[in-house]
């Protein structure tokens, strides 16, 4: 389901309102979050967390691009894990760092446009 806020998320995610396929979506292992969601870096670093994501590939849950120290797109620099989704309430949307694609839905097993 495609809501006004997935438009404008794509747009500045992307930098374009355009879909863009993903090509990892072979890589999801994971689609829940076991337990309550933190980021485990930034309350061991005594840092601020903004929003959280989990890595679609191996489960970590860490802070976007919003937090000051980005956990989550460190986790993707180190690991190659190429899709994250948000366990923000409300939120059903999926990013995929390799393509820059901005997909909605969350994986079900279906495949997230």
């Amino acid at each position: 389901m495609s809501r006004p806020t997935d438009g404008i998320r794509r747009a500045v995610f992307q930098g374009s309102l355009r879909r863009r396929d993903c090509s990892h979506l072979d890589r999801i292992s994971v689609t829940a979050v076991a337990g309550t969601p933190e980021c485990g870096a930034c309350r061991d670093e005594g840092t601020r967390t903004v929003h959280l994501r989990m890595c679609l590939t191996c489960g970590t849950v860490a802070c976007c691009d919003s937090s000051p120290t980005k956990h989550a797109r460190r986790h993707f620099a180190q690991t190659g894990h190429p899709l994250i989704r948000s366990v923000e309430p409300g939120e059903e949307w999926l990013w995929c760092y390799p393509d820059r694609a901005y997909l909605t839905g969350l994986p079900s097993g279906d495949d997230p446009r």
